[in-house]
């Protein structure tokens, strides 16, 4: 189970709206988002949380028209989730834009002889399917660990954040935790 949320701060404090995110599929859609929450107000910070239940949390910074920045808690445990995915850009893995499209696209061919339906014989015992992206994907935190230290929340402390309550202990910090908590 998923739960994004975006906080925008505007004069009066913090301002929390749950978001539905089927419709976002790249982090330039995620930004846009984030910046049509700031339309209305002079401060364009907004900061949108996501998090998988327990497994992992990220925080993506949107400052104006400037880029993204991104915290992912767990990296290889956000790539196996369509919304981690998202976060996960080629630049944060240290990969060239688009060169793993390429191996994804000559994986898929699969050319052992087998691409007749016929069994697969494989030490390893069958395909791991969609999941070996994963694989690539070092585990713990990826990103922009001093996204949040102007705000309250230095990088140490974010660092030692743990999936599941570390969304609200931002919030706490920020004082923001009364409106996040009511769009939970």
């Amino acid at each position: 189970m998923y739960f994004a949320a975006l906080l925008a701060r505007t004069e009066d404090g913090w301002e929390a709206s749950d978001t539905e995110l089927d419709d976002v599929e790249t982090l330039a859609d995620l930004a846009d988002l984030a910046r049509e929450a700031t339309a209305d107000y002079d401060d364009d910070t907004v900061l949108v949380f996501i998090e998988q239940e327990d497994a992992w949390f990220g925080v993506v910074r949107v400052d104006g028209e400037e880029d993204p920045r991104i915290y992912v808690s767990d990296a290889a445990a956000a790539a196996r989730s369509s919304y981690g995915e998202i976060l996960l850009t080629d630049e944060m893995l240290g990969r060239a834009p688009g060169a793993d499209d390429t191996v994804a696209d000559l994986d898929a061919l699969d050319l052992d002889g087998t691409e007749d339906g016929e069994p697969e014989d494989s030490a390893d015992g069958g395909d791991d399917g969609p999941a070996d992206t994963g694989d690539a994907v070092p585990p713990g935190p990826l990103g922009d660990a001093e996204l949040l230290t102007d705000l309250g929340v230095p990088e140490k402390e974010l660092l030692g954040l743990e999936a599941g309550d570390a969304l609200n202990d931002i919030a706490e910090i920020l004082g923001a935790a009364e409106v996040l908590e009511t769009v939970r």
